[in-house]
């Protein structure tokens, strides 16, 4: 590597009648998270960054090197830009040594076979795999093939590193500490890093920054803090699992709160806000939401209205429960609470939460 570098990506990508418009910056030795549904475009721009297709219109660089620059058309193909990546299946070469596979990168450059090898040596040392050298892919587990895959593409000396999918094929009894291992090494690369996810867990601890594509167009950035405490769009806090409803905000006086009129049917109180936009978005905790089984009758809870238990899902050491209503709301209770309450789908229950439970804020401001 000659040295740390900023990558720098602002362009548009057209692929018959799906178009990704996407600016984004990632400086030297961050990590960028890029989630999003299927089809919203995360592989289309990590193909891109790689050299893999050209962009429609904008540009790609990293430092001072142009990778694609449309309107001059200049274009730097794949095996010129100093970019390793790093695939979901690792396809590591299954009738080589996991020495030679490492070797590989630079003897694909002409470097003779014993020092290619002593290169590998060291990466393979670096990165705790020295007693594997001599083993073949298929020899390895899961999350050591991973590290093979990453030792191989950090010997080529990229001063830009992808990830696509980097644990999805590891079984999840091994994900943890291959991720935390993984985190340790990819902040320890120096050059920026782009790792492409459709797992929301994965990239808030692999991740210092989300970047989230919706459609082709970025619907959220920010520190994985910030995304998770203020989601821009519903599939954003179906990730991090909150209840989030758009609306319109009326105020009124301080001593009542003011209330959002939500689009999909109902109102909410929430504390009062200070001036700004009108259009708000209202996230609300699942364990923030009580539920009862008769109207509550204290004064307490500001907002209360009736709904009807749709599903209920073990998650670890809290259930789920997914209760219809107006507006319909995710609720987490301990295993205790829906045995006290007798919740089975389709029990008619009421639910309460605090004005002071309620987060809101404008619908623009976390794009």
């Amino acid at each position: 590597m000659t040295g740390p570098e900023v990558l720098d990506v602002a362009g548009s990508l057209d692929r018959g009648t799906f178009r990704l418009d996407v600016a984004l910056r990632v400086e030297p030795g961050e990590v960028l998270g890029v989630l999003g549904p299927n089809g919203a475009g995360k592989t289309s721009l990590l193909r891109a960054v790689a050299g893999l297709t050209r962009l429609s219109s904008g540009y790609i660089s990293l430092g001072g090197l142009v990778l694609d620059d449309a309107e001059a058309r200049t274009f730097l193909p794949p095996e010129d830009r100093p970019v390793g990546l790093v695939f979901q299946s690792y396809l590591l070469f299954p009738h080589l040594s996991v020495l030679d596979n490492v070797a590989f990168a630079a003897r694909s450059h002409g470097v003779r076979r014993g020092p290619a090898r002593t290169h590998a040596s060291e990466w393979l040392e670096r990165l705790g795999l020295a007693s594997f050298a001599d083993r073949k892919p298929h020899e390895l587990s899961g999350g050591q093939a991973q590290r093979v895959a990453l030792a191989r593409t950090l010997a080529a000396e990229p001063r830009l590193l992808l990830l696509d999918e980097p644990l999805s094929a590891l079984d999840a009894r091994i994900r943890l500490d291959v991720r935390t291992e993984l985190r340790r090494h990819l902040h320890q690369f120096g050059g920026p890093v782009l790792i492409v996810t459709h797992d929301a867990l994965e990239a808030m601890v692999l991740a210092d920054r989300l970047l989230v594509l919706e459609d082709g167009r970025v619907v959220q950035q920010g520190t994985p803090a910030e995304v998770a405490r203020r989601p821009a769009t519903q599939y954003v806090a179906s990730l991090v699992g909150l209840n989030l409803y758009p609306g319109t905000l009326a105020r009124h006086e301080a001593t009542v709160g003011d209330v959002v009129t939500l689009d999909a049917g109902g109102a909410v109180t929430v504390r009062s806000q200070p001036g700004g936009a009108d259009r708000v978005l209202v996230a609300i905790r699942p364990s923030a939401v009580a539920v009862h089984t008769r109207r509550p009758d204290h004064a307490s809870p500001r907002n209360v209205w009736a709904g009807t238990v749709a599903s209920l899902e073990q998650l670890a050491d809290r259930v789920r429960a997914q209760v219809d209503g107006v507006p319909p709301a995710l609720v987490d209770l301990t295993p205790a609470a829906v045995a006290e309450l007798g919740l089975h789908p389709g029990r008619e229950v009421w639910l309460s939460v605090k004005a002071t439970e309620i987060d809101v804020y404008p619908e623009t401001a976390a794009v």
